[in-house]
């Protein structure tokens, strides 16, 4: 992997931790930072040393938008050829889990992101909301589409509308995050259940984001028959023989990832 300008990168066991380094901008996300991190999740993706991904920024902010800069000056036509949001799908795309460690803002592109990942623990602090509205446009990234899903349609129209903000109390209420934890502990409670996940049989892990992610695209019984062929599919791998055969002679399984 190239050397990284806006981005920290950390390793434990089977987790690997991405932290967003732009403080000086509370980490707005400009391109620069965006195509770096794209990369990073589709080489951590690729690394069978890795079984989960946390992704975090600092106590301040975990993002605090898009960068600004790029975009105050551009014209649609611009905007439409750098077609900068279509990259996220690759972030969509990513097999393995992603925790989101959110302390501080997670504002506008930082909640896109955000919610972007497959679960977010977040400090006391957490500031979340899609603020767009007060600079003249709206959610470019998924916001109105991935906020509606989570929170419902009544609450996402106040928040776009509006631009206000939710609390970590009330995106936790809301059902938008999954837990609120003190500030000294948002990233070490996020590295924890990684690590937890990451000693899950892997390709299982895999298969059961993917299905649950498939639940949003199609209906239900698509869905459904979609979660049996990879619950079927699971009996050819090497982990399935040995998570029964643990629990039938009662020890802990050893999990190869095949």
């Amino acid at each position: 992997m190239s050397e990284l300008k806006n981005l920290i990168l950390h390793r434990e066991g089977f987790v690997a931790t991405i932290q967003l380094n732009r403080p000086q901008a509370l980490n707005a996300l400009n391109l620069e930072l965006m195509n770096e991190l794209i990369s990073t999740f589709e080489s951590l993706d690729k690394d069978d040393s890795v079984r989960c991904i946390v992704l975090t920024g600092n106590e301040k902010a975990f993002a605090a938008g898009a960068d600004i800069k790029e975009m105050a000056n551009a014209s649609a036509v611009e905007m439409l050829e750098r077609d900068q949001f279509s990259k996220w799908d690759k972030i969509r795309k990513v097999k393995k889990p992603i925790i989101a460690a959110v302390s501080g803002f997670a504002l506008g592109g930082g909640c896109e992101l955000m919610m972007h990942c497959d679960i977010v623990i977040a400090s006391e602090t957490a500031k979340i909301g899609q603020p767009e509205i007060n600079i003249g446009v709206m959610p470019g990234a998924g916001g109105t589409q991935r906020l509606t899903r989570a929170v419902g349609k009544v609450l996402a129209m106040e928040l776009v509308l509006t631009g206000r903000f939710l609390s970590a109390e009330e995106a936790l209420k809301a059902g938008l995050i999954n837990r609120v934890v003190p500030v000294e502990f948002y990233l070490e409670e996020a590295q924890k259940l990684a690590a937890e996940i990451a000693n899950r049989p892997p390709v299982a892990v895999r298969l059961a984001k993917e299905a649950i992610l498939k639940s949003f695209d199609t209906t239900i019984e698509m869905g459904l028959e979609y979660e049996r062929k990879n619950f079927y599919m699971l009996f050819a791998t090497e982990d399935m023989k040995e998570g029964m055969a643990a629990f039938v002679e009662k020890r802990k399984p050893e999990w190869k990832g095949k």
